[in-house]
Parts: structure tokens; C-alpha cells; sequence
């Protein structure tokens, strides 16, 4: 069966498509990711053209499909422990908790395969122990929730995981699962994981944050749709809570009450 490439006008569609439903802006280099990442949703329906996928997920008629195909339109690349200054923060704000015996929040707004929210978890429970602390962690494709929810990485995946962490919190892979870690069940039982939709109204039950993880998120969004989903982050993060993004971002035109603390750290007055 032969696959016509995708067109201007099918690559449009998509691209209307995802902003649409995720606020993501697809710039126009992206036409090779949208064909190669959905050529194989094609194969499986059988069909001959991107037009005809469009049709099938646009038509309102398979929800689960075009659930897949936002899954597979919405960039996911993380890490552990990536940008590691975020984490003393963290670490700092969550032992200020811990002196004021306070419970602590935080959500990792675009939580992707889970690496960001089990870092943040191993440092909340390093510093504050069985104290109060909660911790959400969210992503609108049901995809990388999945695989967030069993904490299972090949190995090269946690490299930046620091060695007394590995060693507490992390069991290692034998026999078939060699190469592999777990994250230990005690710790993921801590993580509350949610599908949510930057795109849409933040959920009433999420409550007040003290912190909020917003990484490398906002580069796929247009000024008008970052200031709407910063806009509504905020209102979710409690006075004096505090604000992360990714190092390649800025909120520097932002109108609202922030205070620069650092490149990438923002705090609500």
C-alpha cells in the first residue's frame, strides 16, 4: 500500500489541529515530525492519505484516535535532574516548609514520561520526610502518563540521578530487566498524576501551589496562548510561591504579578 506524502494544505490542517487542541504552534520545518510520527497510525487504518487520517480525527468519531494523535504530535524530552540549580531551589524552599511545619505543593505542570516529577519527589522526601508534602504532576498526552506511571527507565536514562538517590530510591533491573531501574513504589505512590490541557482551565481540585514546574513547555506556544496558560498557572500558585521555566525561556514580556529572582525563576508578589 502506498502512502502519499503529506501535502501543504494536509500539513496546515494538522498544524491548525494541534493548536487548536493544545495551543502548540508547529512552525513550518515541522512537516517531516508530523509525517514521520503518524505514517504509522496510516498503516494500521489502512489508509492512503494524511487528508484521510485528518478526516478520521477530526470527524469527532474515534476519540481514542485522535487522543493517539495528540500523543504523538506533542514533543516529550526530559530527564532527570535536568537544570540542576532548579532543584537547590527546591530544596532550599522545601526545608523553609519544613521549619515552619507546613505542608508543601508542588505540580510539575508538563510532567512527560516522569523523570521531572520523581526527581522533584526524591528531593521532597530527602528533606521533609513523612512532613505533609504533595506533589501533582500533569500532561495532556495520556501516552507519556502511562509510561510516567510505572517509573520503569533503561539506565542511561538516570545518569543524572545523584549516586545516594540511585541508591535509596531506585531498585536495579536483573535477569530480563537488566539495563533497567525502578523507580521504588513508596516514592511513585507519592506522585498523583493527572491528563491535563495547559489549553484549558487549570482543575478547581488542584488547589494552591508552592511551586510550580513549567520547563520547556512554552516554547511551543505563541505570545498570546503563553500568556493565557502563565495567566492561568498563576492563578494557581499561591502568593509568594514560586515559578519555573526552562533556561531557553523568558517571562519578560509578562504583565502580571512576578518578580524575577534569576534567569528562569520567577516568584508571585
Amino acid at each position: 500500500m502506498t502512502v502519499e506524502p503529506i501535502s501543504d494544505r494536509e500539513f496546515t490542517q494538522f498544524q491548525r489541529f494541534i493548536y487548536e487542541v493544545a495551543g502548540i504552534t508547529l512552525a513550518p520545518g515541522k512537516k517531516a515530525l508530523v509525517s514521520g510520527r503518524l505514517a504509522k497510525r496510516l498503516a494500521h487504518h489502512k489508509l492512503t492519505s494524511y487528508g484521510a487520517y485528518f478526516k478520521m480525527i477530526a470527524s469527532g468519531q474515534s476519540p481514542a484516535e485522535t487522543q493517539t494523535a495528540v500523543d504523538l504530535l506533542t514533543t516529550n524530552e526530559t530527564y532527570f535532574f535536568r537544570e540542576s540549580k532548579h532543584f537547590d531551589l527546591l530544596r532550599r524552599l522545601a526545608t523553609e516548609a519544613l521549619s515552619q511545619r507546613r505542608t508543601f505543593r508542588v505540580w510539575s505542570a508538563a510532567c512527560s514520561t516522569g523523570e521531572e516529577p520523581y526527581s522533584i519527589a526524591m528531593v521532597l522526601d530527602d528533606v521533609l520526610g513523612a512532613q505533609e508534602w504533595e506533589l501533582y504532576a500533569s500532561d495532556i498526552s495520556t501516552r507519556v502518563l502511562a509510561a510516567a506511571r510505572t517509573g520503569h527507565y533503561a539506565r542511561e536514562r538516570t545518569s543524572h540521578i545523584p549516586p545516594a538517590y540511585l541508591k535509596r530510591y531506585c531498585l536495579r533491573g536483573i535477569a530480563e530487566q537488566d539495563g533497567t531501574l525502578l523507580v521504588e513504589k513508596n516514592l511513585r505512590q507519592r506522585v498523583q498524576f493527572h491528563q491535563v490541557n495547559l489549553n484549558a482551565p487549570t482543575p478547581p481540585k488542584f488547589g494552591q501551589f508552592d511551586v510550580i514546574f513549567l520547563r520547556n513547555v512554552l516554547i511551543y506556544f505563541n505570545p498570546e496562548t503563553k500568556h493565557q496558560v502563565v495567566g492561568r498557572l498563576l492563578g494557581a500558585l499561591r502568593s509568594g510561591g514560586h515559578l519555573l521555566i526552562g533556561h531557553s525561556e523568558s517571562l519578560h514580556d509578562m504583565v502580571g504579578p512576578l518578580q524575577v529572582l534569576a534567569p528562569s525563576v520567577y516568584r508571585k508578589v
